[in-house]
């Protein structure tokens, strides 16, 4: 048994000062105010959520700036990427991305995984070999997991066949696909999922096989114009039409993105209780455009938060960034409370990843807690209900996960996570 004594700790929807809490096998315990234990100075918050990420696309921070280019200049380089990770290596990358998360306050990844295969398709003799060394790599960083493992059929609506790179992507089938999923291990820090990789990949008649899989389910939709132009061509209705049609909208579904979307799509989503991950970081790196974040909550689309390409890993960002782009979008401030962002950050981010009992400070939850220094020349002078607007991930001074101090004073417990980072992408790139 833990106990530790924050000077404030966020309960239920804002900050409370002298709170203590107390941990046993990996759970919150009690919660009461003003007991003795080991004192963490500063605003302690649930851990963190990032509820979409793709690990190797980290491997691309900083070095896709060069030229103007595109969302699909950007994808060339990510494929360019991909073509050189091999279980091992994906391994190594994904235990040092997954420790910088760790870092950051983040105590679950939601992991959009449709790196499955070897070079030109061919199978491995374990053909989830690569999700398992993405949940291996989960464990060792100290974070759990949710392996979303991702249909991926074609290279457009059209149907156009894989080729190139994505032939590692593919199954060649979704019944193949489906055997492969359902052929993966359990393992008591990760919870399997499913997702469509998008429209452009999972053909019509294929969604309801995908949607039918136990678990999680998340999809990218409607990131471009472009995606939303030829499934009108083809379909002659929008993704998320497309999708309410296959079966795959509903409350364990979380569309990722969902930047170009129709009223009605909007109507489609809140009225069927599908959550929506914004990923602000990654929407700009690429500039996607800014999604109708209020509109969807609005409607009844819960909302979570991702890094998605990791041009930055940093969940305060990401949240300010929903209020921020909102802000932009409209002219107008205050569409978000601190309040509304640290849930979207915590609770709704777990629970679009299967972890209904984490992201809150409360008996019986997991005993996730990020502690965020109130001192720093960022957070110095800030009221704790607004650090959420203020703070940065290198702010965070400790990070507990199921009860185990994972990080403390900027440093992770076992990894070195500079020279981690900078020696797995130095041997992919």
């Amino acid at each position: 048994m833990s106990r530790y004594r924050c000077q404030y700790a966020w309960l239920g929807d804002a900050p409370v000062a002298d709170v203590t809490i107390e941990i046993a096998d990996g759970r919150i315990s009690a919660v009461w105010r003003g007991e003795p234990g080991v004192p963490l100075p500063g605003l302690t918050l649930p851990g963190f959520a990032n509820a979409h990420s793709h690990a190797f696309h980290r491997a691309l921070r900083g070095r896709t700036h060069a030229d103007r280019g595109s969302f699909w200049t950007w994808r060339d380089a990510m494929y360019a990427v991909a073509d050189r990770l091999d279980p091992q290596s994906y391994f190594t990358l994904a235990r040092a991305v997954y420790a910088e998360m760790a870092l950051a306050g983040i105590a679950c990844v939601g992991e959009f995984h449709y790196l499955h295969h070897a070079a030109g398709g061919a199978r491995y003799n374990n053909p989830n070999a690569m999700g398992e060394a993405l949940i291996a790599a989960a464990a060792e960083a100290g974070i759990r997991i949710t392996l979303l493992d991702t249909a991926y059929l074609t290279a457009s609506v059209a149907g156009e066949p894989l080729g190139g790179t994505q032939l590692r992507f593919g199954d060649g089938s979704v019944h193949a696909w489906a055997a492969r999923a359902d052929a993966r291990r359990p393992h008591p820090h990760a919870v399997l999922g499913a997702a469509i990789h998008s429209v452009r990949a999972v053909p019509a008649e294929a969604v309801p096989t995908v949607a039918a899989y136990d678990g999680p389910l998340h999809v990218h939709l409607s990131e471009q114009p472009a995606e939303n132009d030829a499934c009108l061509a083809h379909y002659g209705r929008t993704p998320a039409a497309v999708l309410d049609d296959g079966g795959a909208l509903g409350p364990r579904t979380t569309a990722v993105h969902a930047t170009h979307l129709t009223p009605h799509d909007i109507a489609l989503l809140g009225q069927s209780g599908t959550g929506a991950c914004l990923c602000p970081t990654t929407e700009r790196d690429l500039a996607d455009g800014i999604g109708p974040a209020r509109d969807l909550l609005d409607a009844g689309s819960p909302l979570s938060l991702g890094s998605d390409g990791h041009s930055v890993i940093d969940p305060f960002e990401e949240a300010r960034a929903v209020e921020a782009d909102e802000r932009l979008r409209t002219r107008q401030r205050g569409w978000f409370t601190a309040a509304d962002l640290v849930r979207a950050a915590t609770v709704a981010g777990h629970r679009a990843l299967g972890w209904d009992d984490a992201g809150t400070i409360a008996v019986g939850a997991r005993a996730d807690l990020v502690t965020v220094r109130m001192d720093t020349p960022r957070t110095a002078g800030v009221d704790p209900a607004g650090l959420v607007f203020a703070a940065t991930a290198a702010d965070i001074c400790s990070v507990i996960v199921d009860g185990r101090v994972v990080a403390r004073d900027g440093r992770h417990a076992t990894i070195d996570v500079p020279h981690a980072l900078a020696t797995a992408i130095g041997a992919i790139t």
